[in-house]
């Protein structure tokens, strides 16, 4: 009965775990590294075709988005989660395997001008609409008999529509173990969705820690703030433009300006318009609009039987095609713009942050979490220019991280989800998806209270009949993205890179192989490194 690592470990993104128990290997979530985080999104650290099921706690990118991999690499097993997480990955994945087509159809165009070889996609539509062939969901408080020896239970993590914490009734060998998986934890008082559910024992917990160092900034009134901003923006003839998550960041917004319409809080253009600039936003509102039983918080359920659509007001207008996109940089009128993706990585966010940056009368107002290393983040730090599409722009528009819509628990709340496994506290808690400077921490504030904890690193393996651990992980160097203009590499200095990213992902799958194997493999690679000592 063991616990690997593989993903999200003192990062927080990637998120992937794997429980092998039984003869059956059991994955926790396959999200995509972004950001600061990514190492090689292409290379799993283990063989796709040996993975009996996959457990997906919500349906973010960063938890989901390498399932469609997973089953391009030969996964044949069964997927579970629950329904609203199912509807939600189906189209989000749709979305992320169009991102990667179209980067690589980019990335191809100049290859070729430069005759450098073509490359694939890391996933396809196509790869993308397989995965439902593989999903069986469940309803929260449901128990499923996943295989023999392992049940799973699944409770309301409020962080987005149907996200799960999950608890793992796992027996091998007449031993008994219980592992939580806390998912991401929401914040409280959210609209639309409930707050976090608790599970109060566990013999193991593996717990997330985004906002383990600090807690969200008190804020009175989101709507009266909200609509300050909004209010002094359109005022000046500005455009307000939000970079922001198309599942559940996006609805929260429509539900919050709804209010505000009603309650006339903008005065200076009290009709304005909300443009929502991204096809996955609106799928996603539909599916917002669906079946929500056993979804929804009290003041949402009241709106829903009082017959009040929660996303609809006058003057929002859903923008589907490129078109309609590129018209709102040529329309003069201020607005607001909601738009993916919410770190500015990719997505029509970037032409219209492209066309208001540098506007002193505009506003961008971040309301998530923006990792190291992307476009968001370099903004929140106080960028004076950044360089899109080959043009450098000003950073004169005014940028207001709003923290208080965060879909994260923070430090606090953080500390009394596991305090909730109080007074038969667990054997030991794993704290994952927090940055380097982040998970070690909050595990010795754990620690402080009580609790047995660390933060585990990528590959380490975790023995939960023994309680130790029986092979060390490591950090990985995070892949070093280039800004715009930056020097470029050789070719074959970059072909050197690519092959060992694939030699260290061989070296990782090598485990378990025989000592002969393993020894012929090392003398290979000793007498490569003496041929080449610079």
């Amino acid at each position: 009965m063991k616990l690997h690592f593989f993903g999200a470990d003192q990062c927080v993104t990637g998120s992937c775990h794997c429980l092998e128990v039984n003869g059956k290997k059991i994955l926790i979530d396959c999200g995509l590294q972004q950001g600061r985080d990514e190492v090689d999104n292409s290379s799993l650290p283990f063989h796709a075709g040996n993975i009996d099921y996959v457990l997906v706690t919500h349906a973010h990118i960063d938890h989901s988005g390498r399932i469609p991999l997973l089953v391009k690499q030969g996964f044949r097993g069964r997927i579970l989660t629950t329904r609203l997480t199912a509807q939600l990955m189906d189209i989000m994945l749709q979305d992320s395997a169009h991102i990667q087509e179209s980067d690589a159809e980019y990335k191809n165009r100049k290859n070729l001008r430069a005759g450098r070889p073509v490359v694939e996609p890391l996933y396809t539509v196509e790869d993308a609409l397989r995965v439902k062939e593989f999903i069986t969901t469940c309803e929260y408080g449901e128990t499923v008999d996943l295989c023999e020896g392992v049940q799973v239970e699944c409770i309301d993590a409020g962080h987005l529509l149907g996200s799960a914490s999950m608890k793992l009734t796992v027996t091998e060998n007449g031993e008994t173990r219980t592992i939580v998986f806390s998912g991401d934890i929401g914040n409280v008082d959210q609209p639309i969705i409930r707050d976090p559910q608790f599970f109060h024992r566990a013999d193991f917990v593996v717990m997330e820690s985004t906002y383990g160092n600090r807690n969200h900034t008190e804020v009175w009134s989101y709507t009266d703030e909200l609509a300050q901003i909004i209010d002094e923006t359109l005022g000046k003839g500005g455009n307000v433009v939000i970079p922001s998550f198309a599942v559940g960041r996006t609805q929260e917004l429509l539900y919050f300006i709804r209010q505000i319409k009603d309650e006339n809080l903008v005065k200076s253009v009290p009709n304005f318009n909300v443009y929502v600039d991204s096809p996955l936003s609106k799928a996603a509102t539909t599916i917002f609009c669906g079946d929500l039983r056993g979804y929804l918080d009290e003041e949402a359920l009241a709106l829903v039987k009082d017959g009040t659509h929660m996303f609809s007001f006058p003057g929002l207008h859903l923008t589907e095609t490129v078109d309609e996109s590129k018209n709102l940089n040529l329309d003069p009128s201020p607005k607001v713009i909601i738009s993916a993706s919410g770190m500015c990585d990719a997505g029509r966010i970037r032409h219209h942050l492209k066309h208001n940056l540098w506007r002193p009368e505009s506003a961008v107002v971040f309301v998530g979490f923006q990792s190291p290393g992307t476009l968001g983040r370099h903004l929140l730090d106080g960028a004076e220019s950044v360089k899109m599409f080959g043009e450098e722009i000003a950073v004169r528009a005014k940028i207001v991280n709003f923290q208080g819509l965060s879909s994260h628990a923070d430090r606090d709340h953080l500390l009394n989800w596991i305090d909730q496994f109080t007074p038969a506290k667990p054997t030991h808690v794993f704290v994952v998806h927090g940055d380097r400077e982040v998970a070690p921490a909050f595990a010795q504030d754990i620690a402080a209270r009580g609790f047995s904890a660390h933060a585990p690193q990528y590959t380490e393996v975790y023995d939960l009949l023994e309680n130790r651990t029986v092979e060390q992980g490591y950090l990985p160097e995070p892949k070093k993205k280039a800004f715009e203009g930056a020097p470029r590499a050789s070719s074959g200095y970059k072909r050197l890179v690519e092959l060992g990213d694939a030699l260290a992902a061989l070296i990782r799958r090598s485990r378990g192989r025989d000592n002969k194997t393993l020894a012929d493999f090392a003398e290979s690679l000793r007498k490569i490194l003496e041929k080449f000592n610079f």
